[in-house]
């Protein structure tokens, strides 16, 4: 299975910074040493051309050159770096990889991506880019026919994604998440499914088992983005749900298990994540390629 990665997704931040970029080059050095069937490649960054597609030049110069107002970096929640333009145009250009490898292989992952919350003109919640949607619209070139459908068990609402994709033909959207969370605003999707404030284990998995099928029966997707998130977790500091890390494994292993009965290309992306545990979120990501690659390649 292959797995596209760049050092380049590591960024270091200020100490105490709630976003923990170390889980990047954690799950990569845990892939490399327990799973060695899988295939690692990488990127340089998306194009400007490619990032256009989606995103307003004017947004892109003002990441470039550090010209965000406060009010908007504090959104975005990311300081400016030199590097922060680079850095998510690689991973944008990682989920572009994982979806032509997907077409042809079956299976792809970006060890990355997954940035959700940023729209064409801003970006909000530690997504600078939104790759998932860049990668969208590069299929559209060539395949605008594909029925292409973004899965999305992060435990926030993918509000960017949503707005993108809204009025786009041929996508459908389904997320589950915390219904009273950020962000504050939700975007309507094809399929939202809210749960309460620290949701059990038991009942996250009752509710995407009786929600996500139905949803796939509605479109019968050619193609699948997932973007799986690490934050359900219990020990995460703002996911607010309770998932064991037993629990995060048997979601996993549902989805996956969907799409490959289905016969459907899967995109697997990361999403959030913010364990009280240091490495753990890490680990938590490296456990998702694990679970996928163990039903694809067996």
């Amino acid at each position: 299975m292959k797995c596209f990665y760049h050092p380049g997704y590591y960024m270091p931040l200020p100490e105490g910074h709630p976003f923990p970029m170390e889980k990047f080059p954690g799950a990569y050095e845990i892939l490399c040493e327990e799973t060695p069937s899988l295939r690692f490649s990488f990127v340089e960054p998306a194009s400007s051309e490619q990032l256009l597609r989606v995103h307003r030049a004017d947004y892109l110069e003002a990441i470039r050159t550090d010209g965000l107002t406060g009010y908007d970096r504090r959104r975005l929640g990311l300081p400016h770096r030199t590097i922060l333009l680079e850095r998510s145009a690689r991973e944008t250009a990682g989920t572009i990889a994982a979806m032509w490898a997907a077409l042809d292989d079956g299976v792809a992952c970006n060890l990355a991506g997954g940035t959700h919350h940023a729209f064409a003109d801003r970006g909000l919640g530690y997504c600078v880019l939104n790759d998932v949607v860049v990668a969208i619209a590069e299929l559209r070139l060539t395949q605008p026919d594909l029925w292409v459908m973004v899965i999305d068990t992060d435990a926030h609402q993918g509000n960017g994604t949503h707005a993108l994709l809204r009025e786009q033909a041929n996508t459908y959207t389904y997320s589950i998440h915390v219904g009273r969370n950020y962000p504050a605003v939700k975007e309507p999707g094809d399929c939202d499914v809210p749960l309460e404030r620290y949701v059990s284990g038991e009942t996250y998995l009752d509710a995407l088992q009786s929600t996500l099928e139905r949803s796939m029966h509605a479109v019968e997707p050619d193609l699948v983005f997932w973007v799986s998130g690490a934050d359900p977790h219990a020990d995460d500091r703002f996911g607010q749900m309770q998932l064991s890390t037993e629990q995060m494994r048997q979601r996993d292993a549902y989805v996956a298990h969907l799409c490959q009965r289905w016969e459907v290309p899967l995109v697997v992306t990361y999403g959030g994540g913010y364990n009280r545990q240091a490495g753990m979120t890490g680990r938590l990501h490296a456990n998702t390629v694990q679970t996928v690659a163990g039903l694809y390649i067996a």
